[in-house]
C-alpha cells in the first residue's frame, strides 16, 4: 500500500490524538500527542517540522516531529508513531529520515537530539539507521507504562564534531561516561586530564526544607530577570515552570517540572549550580511531592566546579552531548547528570551492543557515589 508524507496541518490534530492514542493508549506523556492547543502552535508557530503520514486511502497511520530551538541550533525528534496495523514495513524509519532531513535542509540546525525507550530494541536500530549516535542512558527517567529508562542519541550535521573545543579536564568520576562517548560518537579524549573528586555522597545533607513554587508565568518573568542574558542560560526546548527555593534565600533552582512524565529538569540555578551543594536531598525530596522521581540536569563538560557540586550531591552521569553548543565558530560538549528516587532496575531493558558501554559506564559511576569502598572491594 503506498503512503504518502505531508506535512501537519490543523485539520490533521483530531486525527493525531486518535494515532497517538491507538499507539500508546493513555501512557503517552507528551502533550503533542494529547492537547490540541499544544500540537494547534506546534503546526502553526514555525518552530517545528511535523509529517503525517497517510495510505492511499486517506487514513492517517503516522507522524514524526521535530521541535527546534532556533537560538541554541538544537533539534528533538518527538512523536515518532506508527498505527499497529502499518508496522513492519519501514514506515518509521522513513518518516525519521525525511523529517529530519527537512529539519537539517533548513541550514539551521547543527544537531538533532531524541531519547527513545528502551523497553525494546526497535527504536534504537530506527534511529541508528537515520544517522543517530548513542550518547547515554538515563534511567527511570518517564513514566509510561510505568517507570521506564531512555536513551539518549543524537545525529549531527556536517562538519560540527570536527570543530569542538578541546576540554582540559574533568572530574574523574566521569571517566567511564566519557570512554562509553569515545567508541559511541567516535571522538577522541585521550588528551583530557581527569581531576580527583570525593568518591561518595554524604548520607545526610540538607536538612532545610525546600519551598517550590509552581506559578510558571511568574517563574518565567523571574528566570529572565535573573538570566537576562541568552548566553548564561542553556537548556535546549526546556521552560522552567516552576522555582525550588532554599528558605534562606541562597539558591533559586529553576525546573522544567512534568508529573506526568514523572521528571523533573533543573534548568539553571541562581545564583550559580554550586550554591545547591548539601541542600539535594531536600531539593529532591520537594521534587518528590510535585510528582517526579527523576531529576537531571545538563552541564558545560569544561565546567569542573559546577560537575564537582552536582556530583558531590549524589547526581550520576548519565550521558554526554559532544559539540552541543555553538559558540563563535567553535562547539562546545555538555554532560547530562541525573538523579532517581526509586530503585533502578535494568532486568527488562533492551540494552545492545551500542548502549552497553554506557550501562557500564552508569553502573561503574553509580557504584562509585553510592557504594563504600570497602563494600565494592569484596
Amino acid at each position: 500500500m503506498t503512503v504518502v508524507l505531508t506535512p501537519a496541518a490543523v485539520q490533521d490534530i483530531a486525527e493525531l490524538r486518535q494515532l497517538y492514542f491507538d499507539v500508546y493508549g493513555h501512557g503517552y506523556p507528551v502533550p503533542l500527542g494529547s492537547d490540541p492547543a499544544v500540537m494547534r502552535e506546534l503546526i502553526t508557530d514555525g518552530t517545528a517540522h511535523w509529517l503525517t503520514a497517510r495510505t492511499n486511502r486517506g487514513d492517517l497511520v503516522g507522524s514524526a516531529v521535530v521541535q527546534t530551538d532556533p537560538g541554541s541550533r538544537i533539534g528533538k525528534l518527538v512523536g515518532l508513531a506508527v498505527h499497529p496495523g502499518h508496522r513492519g514495513g519501514g514506515l518509521a524509519s522513513r518518516l525519521t529520515g525525511v523529517v529530519c532531513d527537512e529539519a537539517f535542509g533548513t541550514g539551521r540546525l547543527d544537531s538533532v537530539y531524541t531519547t527513545v525507550r528502551v523497553v525494546t530494541g526497535g527504536p534504537q536500530h530506527i534511529v541508528v539507521r537515520n544517522g543517530f549516535r548513542p550518547l547515554g542512558l538515563m534511567p527511570n527517567a518517564v513514566e509510561v507504562e510505568g517507570c521506564e529508562s531512555l536513551a539518549l542519541f543524537a545525529r549531527y550535521g556536517n562538519g560540527v564534531l570536527e570543530r569542538r573545543a578541546p576540554v582540559e579536564r574533568v572530574p574523574e568520576r566521569l571517566a567511564p561516561l566519557l570512554s562509553a562517548v569515545s567508541s559511541g560518537v567516535g571522538i577522541d579524549y585521550a588528551g583530557t586530564a581527569h581531576v580527583t573528586t570525593r568518591s561518595t555522597v554524604s548520607a545526610v545533607t540538607g536538612a532545610e526544607p525546600i519551598e517550590l513554587i509552581a506559578a510558571p508565568g511568574f517563574v518565567r518573568r523571574r528566570f529572565l530577570e535573573h538570566f537576562p542574558d541568552a548566553g548564561s542560560r542553556f537548556f535546549p526546548l526546556h521552560t522552567p515552570n516552576a522555582v525550588l527555593v532554599a528558605v534562606d534565600g541562597r539558591f533559586e533552582a529553576y525546573a522544567d517540572l512534568d508529573p506526568v512524565a514523572g521528571s523533573c529538569a533543573l534548568v539553571a540555578v541562581h545564583p550559580h549550580p554550586a550554591a545547591v551543594s548539601g541542600a539535594l536531598e531536600a531539593l529532591m525530596t520537594a521534587v518528590r511531592r510535585a510528582g517526579a522521581d527523576y531529576a537531571e540536569t545538563l552541564l558545560p563538560l569544561a565546567d569542573t566546579e559546577a560537575l564537582e557540586a552536582f556530583l558531590a550531591s549524589g547526581f550520576v552521569p548519565s550521558a554526554g552531548y559532544p559539540a552541543m553548543r555553538r559558540i563563535g565558530d567553535r562547539f562546545h560538549d555538555y554532560v547530562v547528570l541525573s538523579r532517581t528516587s526509586r530503585q533502578i532496575d535494568f532486568r527488562a531493558t533492551a540494552v545492545g551492543a551500542l548502549l552497553q558501554p554506557y550501562l557500564s559506564a552508569y553502573l561503574s559511576a553509580w557504584t562509585s557515589t553510592y557504594l563504600p569502598l570497602h563494600e565494592v572491594s569484596r
